[in-house]
């Protein structure tokens, strides 16, 4: 079986790239792991994947102020330089340039720390709480233009408990996040690649 070659983009600890290279043992998971991209340096995700013998690529965004594109370029070439074939957003906390998403349309996805289409952008486990819904979760989506916009691809479900805090809940949804994100990775590829060959 041919595996596809993807990235993982990550600005922090990384713990769902963790979970999806952990997923990517499997023999019979359809993507193969072949670069770990990072918009900062010093992101501890990046010692990790080093460590498991992940090439990665770090490009700190500061200095290339508003010109975002030019940032994204780099990125790209350094993408197609490792025969990337599909992208993982894993806590990668940059909006994408309409370039970018372009680029890679079709060939990448993200998980949010919430049931898109409520509660899009930053803080999810402190608005669901403030909101006083009763379930909360995680979505793996297409990347498109709008922020957390994209078709959803798949959804893992919580339920908010008494007394929660936003931590309590946060942790609880990560636990469904690296579950939910090696499982829609598998029925993209399997989707939307692997049955063209």
């Amino acid at each position: 079986m041919r595996k596809i070659k993807a990235a993982i983009f990550i600005s922090g600890r990384g713990s769902n790239m963790m979970a999806l290279v952990e997923a990517a043992k499997a023999p019979d998971f359809p993507a193969e792991f072949v670069l770990v991209v990072s918009n900062d340096p010093h992101a501890s995700g990046l010692e990790w994947a080093a460590a498991h013998g992940l090439k990665t690529f770090a490009l700190d965004h500061k200095p290339y102020g508003k010109d975002r594109e030019a940032h994204e370029r780099l990125i790209d070439a350094e993408l197609r330089g490792n025969g990337v074939e599909f992208i993982c957003l894993a806590g990668y906390m940059r909006v994408l340039t309409p370039w970018l998403v372009q680029q890679w349309e079709g060939k990448m996805i993200n998980i949010h720390p919430a049931l898109l289409p409520d509660f899009k952008g930053l803080h999810t486990h402190e608005r669901a709480l403030e909101a006083g819904v009763i379930e909360h979760g995680a979505t793996v989506h297409w990347v498109s233009s709008g922020v957390d916009e994209g078709e959803i691809i798949a959804q893992a479900r919580v339920p908010v408990l008494e007394g929660d805090t936003a931590d309590m809940l946060a942790t609880r949804v990560l636990a469904e996040e690296h579950r939910l994100y090696a499982q829609a990775v598998r029925q993209v590829l399997a989707e939307k690649f692997l049955t063209k060959m």
